[in-house]
C-alpha cells in the first residue's frame, strides 16, 4: 500500500507541475486574446464546441473510462481491449464528421450561426484527430504515467503563443481559435501515439466489444446527460440572445474554470486512476477520497470566495475592458463552482470508480429536471438574472450527489462537509476581509495587495485548525520536487 501511495504521489506532483504552468500560461493567453478579440468570435466558437463535443462523446463511448476502470486479466488482455476501442472511436469519429459535413448548413442555423455551415466542417476536423489520441491518453492515466502527458501538455500549451496569438493579430476573427484547437488536437495524436507503448494494430474482436460495451454504454449516456447539462444554456442563448452575450457567457465559464483547472485539472484524472485501484477495499477508497477532498478544498475554496469577491478585478486583468458585463457572472460562477467541485464533482469520480456510472447519469438528470425550466424562465427577464439562475440552480446539483453518495457508497453528507469545513469557515472570514478591503480602494495596485493579504489571513486562519496545521506543514516540508 505504501508503494502504491507513493506512485500516486509522484502522478500528483507530475500532474500539478504540468497544471501549474498550464495555467499560468493559459491566463497570459486569455489576456491577449480578449483583447484582439470580440466576444462575438468567442460566441461563434461557443457553438461549434458544442457539436464538436456532443460528437465526441460518441466517438469515445465511453472507453476511455473502461480502460482505466476496469481490472484486466493479464497485458494481452488489456492490449487486445485497447484496439477495440481504438478502432472502434475512430471509425465512429469519421462517420460523424461525414454527417456533420452533409448537414452542416441546418446545423449551423439550429445553433444559430447561419451561413456557417463551412466553419462547423472545418472545425470538426477536430472530432477524429482527438478521438486518435483519447485512448493512448487514458492508457497513460491508468498507468499514473502523467511523466509523459506533463511533456505532451508542455507542446501543447504553447500552441496557442505560436499558432492562436498571430492568427488573431493577423485575421481577427474566430478562424484563429479553430485554428488553434487543430494544431493542439493534431499534436496530441502524433505525441501521444508516438510515446505510447501500444501502438495501432489490426486485431478486433466483436465479443469483446459487447463485454466493453455493457460498461461503457452508462459511462455515454452519463456523458449526454453531462452534456446537455454544460450546453442546455449555451442553445438557449443561441436563440434567444446574441452572439455578443453568447461569448460573455461562455468566456466568463471559462475564466473560470481556467483558475479552478489550476487545481482540479491536476488532481481529478489521479482521483478516479487511484479510487478505481481502490474499488474493493472499502476503507482505503474512503480514506483516499476524504485525502484528495481536503487537500483540494484547502485551494479550490478560497480561490471560489475570492473570484466573488473580487470579480471586477478578475475580469479586467484577464479579459479587458470590454468584458465589463462578465464580471458579475464570472464572481457568482466561481462561488458555486468551488462548492460543486468540492460536494458534487467528485461524487461523479466515485461512481465511476465504483463501476456506478447509472448514479451519475442519474444525478444529472435529476439536474436538467430543475436547470432547464430555471433557463427558459431567466432568460425571458435579463441577462444578469439568466446567470444568475444558471450558477445557484447548481445547489440542486450538489444536494442531489449528496443524498446519492449518503444511499449509495455509504459515505454521510455530514462527513464530507465536515471535511472541509475549516477551509469553508476560514475561506469565509477571508472573503469578509477582502470585502472590507474593497471598500477601502479599487485601484490595480490597492487589489494586488489586498488579494495578497486576503491570502495570508486565510492560511493563519487555517492554522487554528490541527488537521489543516498538520496538512499545511507537510506541504510546505514536500514542496522540494522529487521525481
Amino acid at each position: 500500500m505504501s508503494e502504491f501511495n507513493n506512485v500516486v504521489v509522484t502522478a500528483t506532483k507530475w500532474s500539478t507541475i504540468t497544471e501549474i504552468i498550464a495555467k499560468l500560461v493559459a491566463p497570459i493567453t486569455t489576456i491577449i486574446l480578449a483583447r484582439l478579440l470580440t466576444p462575438e468570435a468567442f460566441g461563434v466558437v461557443a457553438t461549434v464546441t458544442m457539436i464538436i463535443s456532443f460528437a465526441e462523446i460518441f466517438t469515445d463511448a465511453g472507453f476511455n473510462k473502461y480502460l482505466i476502470q476496469h481490472e484486466f486479466e493479464d497485458n494481452e488482455d488489456k492490449n487486445k481491449c485497447t484496439s477495440v476501442a481504438f478502432w472502434t472511436n475512430l471509425i465512429i469519429s469519421l462517420l460523424l464528421l461525414a454527417i456533420i459535413a452533409i448537414f452542416a448548413d441546418p446545423l449551423a442555423k439550429i445553433v444559430g450561426n447561419p451561413g456557417l455551415g463551412n466553419v462547423i466542417i472545418i472545425a470538426c476536423v477536430n472530432i477524429p484527430l482527438s478521438a486518435f489520441s483519447s485512448i493512448q491518453n487514458a492508457l497513460f492515466k491508468r498507468d499514473f504515467d502523467f511523466k509523459t502527458l506533463f511533456v505532451v501538455r508542455m507542446i501543447g500549451i504553447f500552441i496557442p503563443l505560436l499558432i492562436t496569438i498571430p492568427l488573431a493579430i493577423l485575421l481577427k476573427n474566430y478562424w484563429a481559435l479553430i485554428a488553434g484547437t487543430i494544431a493542439l488536437n493534431l499534436s496530441n495524436a502524433i505525441i501521444l501515439t508516438v510515446k505510447s507503448k501500444w501502438k495501432p494494430n489490426l486485431f478486433y474482436d466483436f465479443n469483446r466489444l459487447k463485454q466493453m460495451f455493457s460498461f461503457s454504454v452508462w459511462t455515454m449516456i452519463e456523458s449526454v446527460s453531462i452534456w446537455l447539462t454544460g450546453y442546455v444554456d449555451i442553445f438557449v442563448i443561441s436563440i434567444y440572445l446574441n452572439q455578443y452575450y453568447l461569448g460573455i457567457y461562455k468566456t466568463s465559464i471559462a475564466t473560470v474554470g481556467q483558475i479552478m483547472g489550476l487545481v482540479t485539472a491536476a488532481t481529478t484524472p489521479i482521483l478516479f486512476s487511484t479510487l478505481s485501484r481502490l474499488q474493493n477495499d472499502e476503507k482505503a477508497f474512503k480514506e483516499m477520497f476524504f485525502k484528495f477532498q481536503k487537500i483540494v478544498g484547502l485551494l479550490v475554496i478560497p480561490i471560489g470566495v475570492g473570484m466573488f469577491v473580487y470579480s471586477d478585478f478578475v475580469t479586467f486583468i484577464l479579459l479587458g475592458n470590454q468584458w465589463k458585463e462578465a464580471a458579475g457572472f464570472i464572481g457568482i460562477w466561481g462561488l458555486t463552482s468551488a462548492l460543486t467541485i468540492m460536494l458534487s464533482a467528485y461524487c461523479s469520480e466515485v461512481y465511476r470508480a465504483k463501476g456506478k456510472p447509472k448514479l451519475s447519469f442519474l444525478a444529472q438528470i435529476l439536474h436538467l429536471i430543475a436547470l432547464i425550466p430555471t433557463i427558459l424562465i431567466c432568460v425571458k427577464y435579463s441577462f444578469q438574472v439568466l446567470y444568475y439562475g444558471r450558477a445557484l440552480v447548481r445547489l440542486e446539483l450538489i444536494l442531489v450527489n449528496l443524498l446519492l453518495m449518503y444511499i449509495y457508497v455509504n459515505i454521510s453528507p455530514k462527513q464530507m462537509i465536515k471535511n472541509i469545513a475549516p477551509s469553508l469557515i476560514a475561506a469565509f472570514l477571508m472573503g469578509i476581509l477582502g470585502y472590507g478591503l474593497n471598500l477601502i480602494g479599487k485601484s490595480i495596485w490597492w487589489s494586488f495587495m489586498s488579494i495578497i493579504l486576503c491570502g495570508i489571513c486565510y492560511i493563519s486562519f487555517l492554522f487554528l485548525f490541527p488537521k489543516e496545521r498538520i496538512i499545511l506543514y507537510n506541504l510546505i516540508q514536500k514542496i522540494k520536487f522529487k521525481p
